[in-house]
């Protein structure tokens, strides 16, 4: 199969048979890029671990840094007598029956 010059290009700044460090390989990857969108990239890690195990499992969380666009509304479902407390706490709705017969 016949390449594009800019794949020919590419693959000459790119060893094959060598194993790029993290720091490395992003580099390459912003060196090698040129599409007219924003790409981007997955990576597999193979850890060796059995995910079976409850010890060697792997968990996270991320913070996105822009978010994710949704806002939390917070209803407290209780009596008059919690009503101001809840309201200081700045939830965004507040009541018991109301709300009840709207869900």
């Amino acid at each position: 199969m016949k390449r594009s010059k800019r794949y020919q290009l590419i693959s000459l700044k790119v060893n094959k048979a060598k194993t790029y460090s993290l720091d490395e390989a992003i580099d390459l990857l912003k060196e090698t890029s040129n599409a007219k969108f924003v790409e981007a990239v997955d990576i597999a890690v193979k850890l060796g671990i059995d995910p079976k195990r409850t010890d060697q499992m792997v968990k996270g969380s991320v913070k996105l840094p822009y978010g994710t666009g949704k806002e939390n509304k917070v209803l407290v479902l209780t009596r008059s007598e919690k009503k101001k407390e809840a309201k200081e706490a700045q939830t965004d709705y507040v009541g018991l029956e109301e709300y009840v017969e709207k869900i």
